[in-house]
């Protein structure tokens, strides 16, 4: 593969529809949509200025495959930093098909996976990270992960990231200078300023870290395993939560014998919410492995439902309670929520001593609604939005987070050194190491093997 092809790809999914765009690129994109295309006023498309649309015939030689509309973005100016030509066609599978082959046969060749934006990253319009977010932006299916993927393609991050890179940058120049005169015994670098340096790179580092927790469940949902004995109302919450019959309600014990997931949004969050088998003895083999399950998503979910039936708590209170106690211990650092069904059959009396008996209860009726709204608001209080609602930086790649891992560890050492009073060449060691995970992230330091691994994700013709 090389970049200085003129490449092609559909840039609207595939398909019927009403419409249908084609995206060219490269530095014969402009000469090639003018070989095939036909303005009704007659103009010719190099001529024209950029970011112009223009209303003509597609034809391959004498016969008319389509009228469209062709807009044309020149060099800088565009999406890639190449001449770029966005044909606008009738949306026919038949349309498209023709359309692409006579592109191919004029000389393009098909985009790989993310070509388009791979160009943008090498010809300088946006770096790794902003690239990155685009593939988010795309896959972004809720308020929170959408408002990552908008701020993130904005820059907020890889400018945090450029920042730091940058005023070490500068101190590793000095330091690096002062081993050219090391006989002169001179200090180019204030000691006093780079130990402030170092502190406030440590203290960014650990923020943004720390941020990836709620960036990664944010960015793909937020699991929360429903968990209880059989018969307790599992599957129905989860209909009632999703709005649709999507498990089997019985009253036959043990119906559910495989977890169940599916996703939906509250308050601008995505939560993917997990139907689990009932935690009970249990003799079918079946069932058994349904309820190993269970505790496998329990030990995945970020939340966990406790649910039980409220009509038996004067029987099996002490049972439930020592269910919750046992989760707790089990799971200590799981967000619980514990929460009392069935609760239309209760009478006032009943459910006032339920409530005394078991601390921050939820009370609901997964059968008439009640108490659902409820349950959701307390799912949203496990998630801490005010840094999204602040415009704070949160990081939600892997990526990004494994190379701030790595460069924080080389500044640690590099704080060691100055507290120890390592010699400036043994501290330029550290220093170029950190330098170089800061550079992995914002696409400074690249390979083609690292670009290919975060291109390959994204969709044809973007």
């Amino acid at each position: 593969m090389t970049h200085t092809d003129t490449i092609v790809a559909m840039a609207t999914p595939a398909g019927a529809g009403a419409i249908a765009v084609l995206r060219l690129s490269g530095s014969d994109a402009i000469n090639i949509a003018s070989t095939i295309f036909t303005s009704v006023s007659g103009k010719e498309l190099a001529k024209q200025k950029t970011h112009t649309v223009h209303l003509g015939n597609i034809k391959d030689g004498e016969r008319v495959i389509d009228e469209a509309l062709i807009t044309i973005f020149k060099n800088p100016n565009s999406y890639t930093g190449e001449d770029v030509v966005e044909i606008s066609c009738h949306g026919s599978n038949y349309i498209q098909q023709e359309i692409m082959q006579l592109c191919l046969r004029k000389g393009c060749r098909m985009a790989q996976a993310g070509e388009f934006t791979l160009r943008a990253f090498l010809n300088g319009k946006m770096d790794l990270s902003q690239a990155e977010a685009v593939a988010d932006l795309i896959a972004s299916d809720s308020a929170a992960s959408h408002q990552l993927a908008i701020q993130q393609m904005r820059g907020g991050f890889s400018s945090e990231i450029k920042k730091l890179r940058e005023e070490l940058l500068n101190f590793a120049s000095l330091i690096e200078l002062e081993l050219d005169f090391a006989e002169e015994d001179v200090e180019f670098a204030n000691r006093e300023e780079f130990q402030k340096l170092i502190s406030k790179i440590t203290h960014v580092l650990k923020r943004l870290i720390d941020s990836f927790a709620i960036g990664n469940v944010l960015k793909n949902g937020i699991p929360v395993a429903i968990v209880g004995e059989p018969n307790v109302g599992k599957s129905t919450l989860l209909n009632v939560l999703l709005n649709e019959e999507r498990a089997i309600v019985s009253d036959i014990a043990g119906t559910t014998r495989d977890t169940i997931e599916d996703e939906i949004t509250i308050g601008g969050i995505s939560f993917r919410f997990i139907d689990t088998a009932g935690i009970r003895e249990t003799v079918d083999v079946i069932e058994g492995l349904g309820i190993k399950k269970t505790f496998e998503k329990i030990e995945a979910a970020q939340v966990v439902i406790y649910l039980f039936d409220a009509e038996k708590f004067q029987v099996s209170g002490s049972k439930f309670q020592d269910e919750i106690e046992t989760i707790k211990n089990k799971y200590p650092l799981k967000n619980l929520v514990i929460v009392a069904n069935k609760v239309d059959k209760l009478s006032e009396k009943e459910i006032k001593n339920l409530q005394s008996a078991i601390s921050n209860l939820q009370l609901l009726s997964a059968k008439t609604n009640q108490g659902v709204e409820e349950l959701q608001n307390k799912l949203l209080e496990f998630v801490n939005t005010g840094a999204l609602r602040n415009n704070e930086t949160i990081v939600t790649n892997s990526r990004h987070y494994d190379a701030m891992l790595k460069a924080l560890k080389e500044i640690i050492k590099v704080q060691q050194g100055i507290d120890s009073g390592l010699s400036g060449d043994l501290l330029a060691i550290d220093i170029r190491q950190a330098l170089y995970y800061f550079g992995e992230i914002t696409g400074e330091i690249s390979n083609d093997e690292l670009l290919g691994n975060i291109f390959a994700n994204f969709c044809i013709g973007k």
